[in-house]
């Protein structure tokens, strides 16, 4: 991150660590707090995340911008965060397109849920088109041995719930989709 964001002019004025057990924050939050940051980037997840959020509003921290990725952007954050202000200046990431913006998302959905009562999973959507991926893989391949029908992914063109599925050579997805999320009144809201 701080290379990436150092490439893009942004200036980093303070790194800070922490554990995955953790829950106190208030050293961290108070070092960061001295060097007058317009942002904070925290690559963690919601445990810590939601505590640190409620931390940040302790030490007046409510204007500055709290950023993430997928470890930090689920509905668990509003919960753990337990009415912070600072909740609302969140911009998180999550891999692929909200469901409402998913070629046959919503009525995917439905389906799923008849199907399967309350197992959806904001990664869901996306487990059925990797599994019908290798099943159309296989059957372009007439084999289901991975050695003859792994070289038939790269060709893959196929149309799914999520997005048209199609491969780069080199094996990452053409034209990905990322999902940018903020929290307003406290549910996770899609921002693109």
């Amino acid at each position: 991150f701080k290379k990436i964001a150092a490439s893009k002019g942004i200036t980093v004025v303070d790194e800070q660590f922490t554990t995955d057990k953790a829950t106190d924050f208030m050293a961290i939050l108070t070092s960061i707090k001295a060097k007058n940051p317009d942002g904070i980037f925290f690559g963690g997840m919601d445990p810590q995340g939601g505590p640190m959020l409620r931390q940040m509003e302790q030490l007046g921290l409510g204007n500055v911008k709290y950023f993430g990725g997928d470890g930090i952007c689920t509905s668990e954050l509003a919960k753990l965060a337990a009415g912070a202000k600072t909740l609302e200046n969140v911009v998180c990431a999550e891999g692929g397109a909200s469901l409402s913006k998913m070629p046959g998302g919503e009525a995917w959905k439905k389906r799923y849920d008849a199907k399967y009562p309350n197992q959806f999973q904001v990664y869901s959507p996306y487990t059925y088109d990797a599994t019908f991926v290798l099943v159309d893989a296989m059957k372009r391949a007439n084999s289901v041995d991975p050695k003859v029908y792994t070289p038939k992914l790269i060709e893959t063109n196929f149309q799914g719930v999520t997005a048209k599925i199609a491969f780069e050579p080199n094996g990452e997805l053409k034209n990905p989709a990322i999902t940018l999320y903020t929290y307003k009144d406290g549910k996770k809201t899609a921002l693109n």
